[in-house]
């Protein structure tokens, strides 16, 4: 090999060692960056030529031509990557399901600064009193006030049930615009990525930070699928679904229903279109986003995605006590069960039109027990009907009709309550129906749902209400911290792997550096000799 072949050796290193120097550099640099990936260069020598195979020769005359830089390559584990990513899904449902609970849980013990438990204590005392002296028009008074009251702070309550459904329902809506914005990056992310990878030179290492970050971001929403294809492209299956592919991405809408507002995300490419064109509730069918009849388990990854928790949480309907079927528990395991905030609203609202009816069965009971009208008027208005505490903002009548929105308080014995009396047509004081009165407070006629076989009164029914939300609630928090601590191992492991150390981003800095003062000394010798040929040949 000549002098000048010798030479560009020496400056392979140099080069090699320069581009290894600014890697290092780039890696110190970006030591804080949020979802940066540490590169590292990788080197190859360059193959050895043969100059002579002459059978005279002392042996043959190989020779290599230095250090070849091949790429700067991200340092990432696959494997750590699905694994993350999965159990940050996870943990992402779970966060979303604790906090609705929390948000339930304070709901009934702090509104306006009072808990609804004590509307119910206070109706219960008022009963008591009325019970002790029924004809004490200060009692009676007393009694319609606190029913009043119970009715008011029911429906305080379950407005706050609605208006957390609504907000669930609008992140809903936030979730799958940022899906889709991030589908959308993801694919021109890959075509970028393509474009300056395609000639085989360098490695677009910056853009596939991005994009790692985007995928991890979008595996916290939902149950994701990634594979590379041939091209360096990210495929995405989203839900078991293609979502993003080489270059596009399948679009999410979200359907509005037209009595709730609430949404329903759906695949766009997937869905069908009526005669006119437009997608209906029937059209979206096969093409929902989830399938939210699955039971949710670990073991089937059914429990991955703070965007199907949230969907869960909100339920698709206001429930009320309707949707406790105990004919059907299976339609209730099916379509409420699963529902956080819809559950609620269904007991709640059992609660509350089973004080309510029975608190009128007790006075259209002691009107119909005193005679019919017009004979008797005792318990009954101008018109003969017996008095009602509670009645409907549609005029219904039947216990179906009793929700916690359609109640209203009588308004004449609201403004009027002694009409009540307690004093029968003969003189004597109803104790009969203030004791009967007292007793459906007592009796143990309501279970908490159909799953549920213990029976309760009225006050240990909340009671037992209020703890299965704390219960369910503990639970969930339970699996949500430990949760938390897979994933931070997890993501402790893959950062040892993708993250930047400044100690070893030193020591190779050092490492380089020495290499390239040795390039360096070797390029000095090889000048040194070619100036001495040259200043001796020049005599």
């Amino acid at each position: 090999m000549s002098l000048f072949g010798s030479l560009y050796i020496g400056v392979s290193g140099l080069q090699t060692s320069q581009n290894a120097l600014n890697t290092t550099a780039h890696n110190m640099s970006n030591i804080d960056t949020v979802g940066y990936t540490r590169q590292q260069v990788q080197q190859g020598t360059r193959i050895y030529k043969t100059l002579s195979t002459s059978a005279t020769a002392i042996s043959y005359q190989q020779t290599g031509f230095g250090v070849s830089y091949t790429q700067v390559k991200q340092v990432r584990d696959d494997f750590l990557d699905r694994a993350y990513r999965r159990e940050s899904g996870r943990s992402a449902f779970y966060e979303v399901s604790t906090s609705a609970f929390d948000e339930v849980y304070n709901l009934f013990q702090e509104l306006d600064g009072e808990a609804f438990a004590d509307s119910i204590s206070n109706l219960w005392k008022a009963v008591e009193d009325l019970a002790r002296d029924p004809g004490n028009a200060v009692g009676q008074g007393v009694f319609v006030q606190r029913c009043s009251e119970f009715v008011t702070r029911s429906q305080a309550v379950y407005k706050g049930l609605k208006e957390y459904q609504d907000n669930l329902n609008n992140q809903v809506k936030r979730q799958v615009d940022t899906i889709n914005a991030y589908g959308k990056r993801i694919a021109e992310l890959n075509a970028e990525i393509q474009k300056i990878e395609g000639g085989k030179v360098e490695k677009a290492n910056d853009l596939r930070d991005e994009r790692n970050l985007l995928i991890d971001e979008l595996s916290s929403m939902a149950n994701i699928e990634c594979r590379t294809n041939a091209d360096g492209n990210i495929i995405i299956k989203l839900e078991g679904k293609d979502f993003v592919k080489s270059d596009s991405a399948n679009e999410i809408c979200l359907y509005t229903d037209a009595d709730t507002g609430f949404y329903t995300p759906y695949w766009k490419h997937l869905a069908k279109k009526d005669a006119g064109g437009k997608v209906t509730e029937e059209g979206i069918k096969g093409a929902e986003l989830f399938n939210l009849d699955q039971t949710i388990s670990t073991g089937m990854n059914t429990d991955i995605g703070s965007l199907k928790s949230i969907l869960m949480a909100r339920g698709d309907h206001r429930a009320t006590h309707d949707d406790l079927d105990y004919s059907n528990p299976d339609k209730y395991n099916r379509e409420i069960s699963q529902s956080i905030i819809m559950n609620v609203q269904a007991e709640f609202d059992q609660l509350i039109n089973a004080i309510t009816m029975g608190i009128n069965k007790v006075f259209e009971d002691a009107a119909n027990a005193a005679g019919n009208y017009p004979d008797s008027t005792y318990m009954r208005d101008a018109n003969g009907n017996p008095y009602q505490i509670f009645n409907t903002m549609s005029g219904g009548t039947t216990g179906k009709d009793f929700t916690v929105e359609n109640i209203i308080i009588n308004g004449e014995l609201k403004q009027a309550p002694s009409l009540l009396g307690f004093i029968k047509e003969d003189g004597k004081v109803d104790q009969e129906t203030a004791d009967r009165l007292q007793a459906i407070f007592k009796e143990e006629n309501l279970t908490l749902n159909p799953n549920v076989k213990t029976k309760l009164d009225f006050v240990n029914y909340y009671d037992n209400l209020i703890s299965q939300v704390a219960t369910s609630g503990n639970v969930s928090k339970e699996i949500c911290t430990n949760q938390e601590l897979t994933v931070d191992n997890i993501a402790a492991a893959r950062e040892q792997i993708v993250g930047t150390s400044s100690d070893e981003e030193m020591s190779n800095m050092v490492m380089f550096q020495n290499a390239y003062n040795a390039s360096s000394r070797y390029i000095n010798v090889i000048s040194e000799m070619m100036e001495h040929i040259i200043n001796t040949l020049g005599r």
